[in-house]
């Protein structure tokens, strides 16, 4: 999920019952996503929890455990992600907010809300000793078409990134206002505070787009200042 797009991409960290820590499945959700936001539809997360209750999986299993993609080489959390795990996952007694940027490098960290609380980063690593399936691209593939809307107008390449090369998706409706992440307004004093907000990286990726993007405000008017 991480090649098939210049933009984040997320979802959430299946795993067994009698460990907590270790992923066994990546579950994608309908969403919308730019190189800086995710947007998940919230039917297609009340779905999804649901399936995972029927098939005997207790939230913890299926519902704690954060995982999204970062474009370019940076893995380090932004503000719009340390504001979203606050929001979505602060009720929560323990969560991981697990980060893998396109350059191959990860970010975790487990938060816990029970006795005196705290932060804690924590290691990430491929265990090549227990059993796993076969990769199935194509299969995969079909999950991010179906899954994926990409919105490429602040979008942006690095020199790791690849171009994603996916067919139009398919329509999948509005996404509320629970989604993850914060779409970018077109809006001056909206877009303002958005910059702000952003991690330095992000932030100056999105002027440089800007900077070749002239469609992006009227030519009469000035966007921003000095």
């Amino acid at each position: 999920m991480r090649d098939m797009t210049d933009n984040e991409v997320g979802g959430f960290g299946i795993t067994e019952a009698d460990d907590l820590l270790f992923v066994t499945d990546f579950a994608l959700v309908k969403q919308k996503v730019t190189a800086v936001s995710i947007s998940f539809e919230d039917n297609s997360v009340a779905d999804f929890f649901d399936e995972q209750v029927e098939a005997g999986r207790v939230p913890e299993q299926f519902a704690r455990i954060w995982l999204h993609t970062h474009p370019g080489d940076s893995s380090e959390p932004s503000c719009t992600d340390e504001s979203t795990f606050e929001r979505v996952f602060g009720s929560c007694n323990w969560s991981v907010m697990a980060i893998v940027a396109q350059n191959g490098s990860t970010y975790a960290r487990l938060r816990f809300n029970i006795g005196p609380g705290g932060d804690v980063k924590i290691p990430v690593c491929v265990d090549y000793s227990v059993e796993f399936d076969a990769a199935k691209f194509d299969e995969w593939k079909t999950q991010y078409l179906a899954n994926v809307i990409e919105d490429n107008a602040f979008s942006f390449t690095t020199a790791t990134s690849k171009k994603s090369k996916n067919a139009e998706p398919a329509e999948i409706g509005i996404f509320g206002d629970s989604s993850f992440g914060t779409s970018l307004c077109s809006c001056p004093e909206d877009l303002i505070e958005e910059l702000e907000l952003m991690h330095p990286a992000e932030r100056q990726a999105f002027m440089d787009e800007l900077a070749v993007r002239s469609d992006f405000w009227d030519e009469e008017t000035e966007v921003f200042y000095g």
